[in-house]
């Protein structure tokens, strides 16, 4: 599946929620959506980030914009993520990396010289016709944010 492209229609998600429910994409026609991928629950860069959306949350859903956090993690180890952040919005997983697959940022990483296939920290707005209105690759967490809440207004 080719990586999708702004203006392009977004790929439907079918996954888990951090309580076990299933969700669509396409259940969110109508709002503008921030589809966020983050490469593991609990960790220092994934946190601050999540902690970042959240001090905006009420922000964007003035804008009428869900969030919606996607990483490989498991329903489980998501929920307490979820809960020990206290963050509002749904965080899916994408434990057999489906969604990153259909998105293009589940990518060959390394670190410490090993190579290994994990999410590449990326961020689509997709508008409430279901098209991506602006993606943000390999995402820097400082001021993200404030930096996805302005391409929303």
């Amino acid at each position: 599946m080719p990586t999708p492209t702004e203006g392009a229609p977004a790929p439907e998600i079918s996954l888990q929620t951090d309580t076990g429910e299933p969700f669509q994409l396409s259940s969110l026609k109508g709002k503008n959506v921030v589809l966020y991928f983050y490469p593991k629950a609990d960790t220092p860069g994934c946190t601050k980030e999540a902690c970042d959306f959240k001090a905006g949350s009420e922000k964007f859903s003035k804008a009428n914009t869900v969030i919606v956090g996607v990483s490989p993690d498991p329903a489980g180890a998501q929920a307490k993520f979820k809960a020990k952040f206290d963050l509002p919005f749904t965080l899916l997983a994408d434990t057999e990396h489906k969604a990153a697959e259909d998105y293009g940022v589940w990518k060959e990483k390394s670190m410490y010289g090993k190579k290994y296939m994990g999410v590449e920290r990326t961020t689509f707005v997709i508008g409430p016709d279901g098209k991506i209105r602006k993606i943000f690759p390999k995402v820097k967490v400082e001021g993200h944010a404030e930096e996805v809440l302005a391409a929303i207004g």
